[in-house]
C-alpha cells in the first residue's frame, strides 16, 4: 500500500543530531546534506510512484523519496549497492539528507531497493514511462522556479558511456550464444544435440578462441553458422518464444547470409554498428568517436546557459544507443524542453543541425545556434545564400532578397512551386564588381541574374548566419557544457557504467545529473551567504552581493533568526541560507 512520507517534516524535539557538539551541528547544517534535503528530498513528489504499489489495505511502503534519493546518491558517488547501504546505515550526513534525525529510524533491508528497481523496470516495459526521469524533471522544474532562473537560452552536448559488458571478438560472441542455447535446452534435448555442442562446451568462450589460429577463423565461423542454422530450424517449435532463441536468431541474421545453395559468412566490414555486442546487453551498440571505440550508449545533456543566471541547472538527460545521431536526440528532446521550460534558443555544436530539425525548430519557434557547421569548408572568394538578406512576411514566406552589395529583388514562387526565385535587374548586376562571386545564375537573353532557393536551403542559411554572428561576439556560451558532461560522467570510472541495459543506464545518468544540480545549488547558496556576511570577496564584490540579496532589509532578519536558533534550536527548522536567499 502506498503512503506518502511526511514524517520528516515534523522535526523531533530531541534527536541524535542534537547530541552533537554545536560546531559539528553547524557543520552538518552547512554541508551538502542540508541542501540535498531542502532542494531535492523535500521537493520530490511521490504521488506518481503510487502506481508501483497495491491499492488494497496492506503494509505501508518504504518511503519512495528515500529510495529515489539513495538511488541518485549511489549514482552520483559511484557507490556499489553494498557501499550505498553502509552509507545509509552509518553515515549521519546521508541520514540527515533523507530527513532522518534519529539513526535508528527509517531502516529497511537492501533487498527492498532491489524490489523497487524491479517495479520501476516493469513499469517502464509496460508503459514506456521512466518514473525516475519524470521525478528528475519535476524536481528540476521546481528548482528553476524557486531560484527564478531564466530558461530561454540552453545548450546541449552528447558523450559516450560504455555498458558493463565484456568486449568480445566475433567468434567469442557466437560461441557464448551457443553455450546459452545449450543451457536453455531440456535434459533430453541436451543429450540429443550433445555432438553438436561438444566443441563449444570445453571451457568458456574465451578459452575456445584462445586455442584457435587466425587462419582457422573462417572455417570455424562457417561451422558455427551451420550449427546455428540447424538449431534455428529444429528448435523453433518448442523454444521460439524463449529470449535466448531470439538472441540466436538475431546474431545469425547479423553474421550470416543464406544463399540458395549454401551459407555464407558476412565480412567484418558488413556488420552493422547496431549489431549485438553482448548477450548481456541487447541494447548496447558500437561506435567510434575521437579514435576510440565504445560499446554502450550515448548520453545527451541539456542545461540552462543564460548569462544573467547566478547558477545553471541541467534540465534534461537522454540516453540512447550510441549509434543515435545528435540531430535525432535534439528532435526527441525539443518538444519536452519547449513545454517545460519555454526554451527560445539552443546552442549546440555542428552535429545537431538537419533539414528535419529546421522544420521542427521553426514549428516550436526555437532558434538553433551552432558553434560549427557540418560539411566542406567554405570558399572565402564566393558568396553563398547566407550572405543574402531574405525578408519574409507574417507567415514566413520569402518576399524580397538583398544581395551582399545592397541590390534588392522581389522573391516569387517558381513555376513548379518547388522553390523561390529572386530576379535581380541586369543593369545593376552588369556593373557590379562582385558579380564573379555571386551565386545567382546569369540569364543570357535578358542579362538578369536569378537566385533560386528552397525553404530548407533558406533555413540552413539562417543557421549558418546565426553561427557566424555568434562566433563574432567572442563569447562561446556552449563551451561550459563540456564541463557539465564531465561532471555527470565523473562517477563512472573510465567512462564505463556499472550496469547493463538502456533503462538502468538512464537511471544512473539521471541520478548523477540530479545530484550535480544539488551541488551547484549548494555552492551558490553558501557563496551568497558568505558574501552577505562579508566573509569573502573584495569590498565592491561584497557590496554588490549584499545588494542583490536585499542586505539592508534582510541582514537584521538574518541576525534575528540566528539568535532564535541559538535559544530554541530544536524548534527552529529554517536554515540561514534559505532564509536569506528567498527572503523568508
Amino acid at each position: 500500500m502506498f503512503r506518502k512520507n511526511t514524517r520528516h517534516l515534523q522535526i523531533p524535539l530531541t534527536s541524535h543530531v542534537d547530541e552533537l557538539p554545536e560546531p559539528l551541528r553547524q557543520r552538518l547544517r552547512n554541508s551538502w546534506a542540508e541542501t540535498f534535503y531542502q532542494e531535492f528530498f523535500c521537493r520530490l513528489d511521490e504521488a506518481p510512484f503510487a502506481t508501483l504499489y497495491a491499492d488494497i489495505p496492506s503494509r505501508p511502503n518504504v518511503p519512495v523519496n528515500a529510495l529515489v534519493a539513495l538511488e541518485f546518491l549511489k549514482a552520483a558517488n559511484g557507490w556499489t549497492d553494498e557501499e550505498m547501504y553502509n552509507e545509509f546505515c552509518y553515515n549521519i550526513q546521508v541520514r540527515y539528507a533523507l530527513g532522518d534525525r534519529h539513526l535508528g529510524e527509517g531502516h529497511f533491508d537492501l533487498r527492498t531497493l532491489y524490489y523497487f528497481r524491479e517495479r520501476l523496470a516493469r513499469h517502464m516495459q509496460e508503459t514506456g514511462e521512466n518514473l525516475l526521469e519524470q521525478a528528475f524533471a519535476q524536481v528540476t522544474d521546481a528548482q528553476l522556479e524557486a531560484f527564478s532562473l531564466k530558461t530561454g537560452k540552453q545548450r546541449m552536448d552528447s558523450t559516450l558511456l560504455a555498458s558493463n559488458i565484456r568486449q568480445m571478438g566475433r567468434i567469442q560472441l557466437l560461441v557464448t550464444v551457443l553455450q546459452r542455447v545449450h543451457r536453455m535446452l531440456s535434459e533430453e534435448d541436451q543429450q540429443r544435440y550433445a555432438d553438436l555442442f561438444a566443441p563449444y562446451r570445453q571451457g568458456h568462450a574465451g578459452q575456445y578462441v584462445y586455442r584457435l589460429k587466425r587462419e582457422d577463423f573462417p572455417a570455424h565461423l562457417q561451422r558455427i553458422g551451420e550449427a546455428m542454422r540447424r538449431l534455428l530450424t529444429e528448435l523453433e517449435a518448442d523454444y521460439g518464444d524463449q529470449p535466448v532463441y531470439q538472441v540466436l536468431a538475431r546474431v545469425f541474421a547479423e553474421h550470416f547470409r543464406l544463399e540458395p545453395e549454401r551459407l555464407e559468412v558476412k565480412e567484418s566490414s558488413e556488420l552493422s554498428a547496431s549489431s549485438l555486442q553482448s548477450p548481456d546487453d541487447l541494447e548496447a551498440t558500437y561506435r567510434e568517436k575521437g579514435g576510440r571505440g565504445c560499446r554502450g550508449h550515448v548520453v545527451n545533456v541539456t542545461e540552462t546557459c543564460d548569462p544573467e543566471n547566478p547558477v545553471q541547472l541541467i534540465t534534461r538527460v537522454q540516453v540512447a544507443p550510441n549509434v543515435t545521431d545528435d540531430r535525432v536526440l535534439l528532435a526527441e528532446a525539443l518538444p519536452d524542453l519547449k513545454a517545460r521550460t519555454g526554451v527560445e534558443t539552443l546552442i549546440t555544436d555542428g552535429g545537431y543541425g538537419s533539414a528535419d530539425n529546421d522544420r521542427l525548430l521553426a514549428e516550436h519557434q526555437v532558434t538553433l545556434i551552432q558553434t560549427a557547421i557540418r560539411g566542406r569548408p567554405r570558399d572565402p572568394e564566393r558568396f553563398y545564400l547566407d550572405d543574402f538578406q531574405v525578408g519574409t512576411d507574417a507567415t514566413g514566406t520569402p518576399e524580397r532578397a538583398t544581395c551582399p552589395v545592397g541590390v534588392t529583388a522581389v522573391v516569387t514562387l517558381s513555376g513548379s512551386s518547388q522553390a523561390f526565385v529572386a530576379v535581380f535587374a541586369g543593369d545593376a548586376c552588369a556593373t557590379c564588381v562582385e558579380r564573379y562571386r555571386c551565386p545567382a545564375v546569369l540569364r543570357q537573353r535578358s542579362g538578369e541574374r536569378v537566385l533560386r532557393f528552397t525553404v530548407e536551403e533558406l533555413r540552413r542559411a539562417a543557421r549558418r548566419r546565426q553561427s557566424a554572428q555568434h562566433q563574432q561576439t567572442g563569447r562561446n556560451l556552449r563551451a561550459a557544457v563540456e564541463s557539465t558532461v564531465r561532471s555527470v560522467k565523473h562517477p563512472f570510472a573510465g567512462g564505463k557504467l556499472p550496469v547493463r541495459g538502456r533503462f538502468r543506464a538512464a537511471c544512473m545518468v539521471i541520478g548523477s545529473a540530479a545530484v550535480v544540480n544539488v551541488r551547484r545549488l549548494h555552492r551558490f547558496l553558501h557563496a551568497r551567504l558568505r558574501l552577505l556576511q562579508g566573509k569573502e570577496g573584495s569590498g565592491a564584490r561584497r557590496k554588490q552581493g549584499q545588494e542583490r540579496l536585499g542586505e539592508p532589509v534582510l541582514l537584521p532578519l538574518f541576525s534575528l533568526i540566528r539568535a532564535v536558533q541559538t535559544l530554541c534550536k530544536p524548534l527552529v527548522t529554517l536554515q540561514p541560507p534559505y532564509c536569506v536567499v528567498f527572503g523568508w
